[in-house]
């Protein structure tokens, strides 16, 4: 997947790319990315990229002609182009699953208060949010985003990984241990010490039930419940 990035901003950005586990997908030639300053598709001498909002109103809005300019220099008409925006769909994992089937995604970020409309709709093919709140910056909701979808790619992360996280599937994930097996005074639970692979997936089936009820009890769709999950109910061990 090739991801163009337009920001006013880049440095914000570089890091995420040039570290972990997305610097390995880079290097594996999984990922490509660009980061494009629009700045510098500025007409004028003083590179401006913002203008008081038509109709009045508090802070500035990004100016339609260097974002259009550098959408034109990423062939973003052939792309799947992504604007990020409280005011648009919310961010589900169904949504990074789609996003990550993608050959190519134009990410533009937003800054003050937002981007000229016309730019939305001659190029953006999705406005999307990552949450009912609202941040300063369009980078930091792109970054999101592209972490959510990223890892989804095969070759990135291995399947086993992503088999029993949070949203895969209808619960959120169970609580992880590692070594040592005290710390402060608190015990590993016994079942995972244990080596008994079925009670450790029983055990962890449980928690995962306990946790989606206690933090997102909206998610909870008995429906959507395995024969084991079931049994777990009808023995009222959740």
């Amino acid at each position: 997947m090739n991801i163009d990035v337009l920001t006013l901003f880049p440095e914000m950005l570089e890091g995420f790319f040039s570290n972990s586990i997305m610097k390995r997908a880079v290097e594996a030639g999984i990922i490509s990315y660009n980061l494009v300053d629009f700045r510098k598709y500025a007409q004028d001498r003083h590179r401006t990229c913002d203008d008081v909002p038509y109709g009045g109103g508090a802070g500035m809005v990004i100016k339609p002609e260097p974002l259009g300019k550098a959408l034109e220099e990423v062939k973003a008409s052939g792309k799947r182009v992504i604007y990020v925006s409280p005011s648009g769909k919310k961010f589900t994992e169904d949504y990074a699953k789609e996003l990550s089937l993608e050959k190519d995604l134009v990410f533009i970020c937003g800054h003050y208060e937002g981007v000229d409309q016309r730019i939305i709709d001659i190029y953006a093919d999705d406005e999307i949010s990552i949450g009912d709140y609202v941040i300063s910056s369009g980078e930091v909701a792109a970054l999101v985003i592209i972490d959510a979808v990223y890892r989804l790619i095969d070759g990135v992360i291995t399947g086993e990984s992503l088999e029993e996280e949070s949203f895969t599937g209808p619960f959120l994930e169970y609580p992880q241990y590692t070594r040592p097996e005290v710390y402060c005074g608190r015990s590993v639970p016994d079942v995972l010490l244990s080596g008994h692979h079925a009670n450790i997936a029983l055990w962890r089936l449980r928690k995962r039930l306990e946790k989606t009820l206690l933090n997102r009890p909206e998610l909870y769709d008995e429906s959507s419940l395995d024969e084991a999950a079931r049994k777990l109910l009808k023995k009222n061990q959740i």
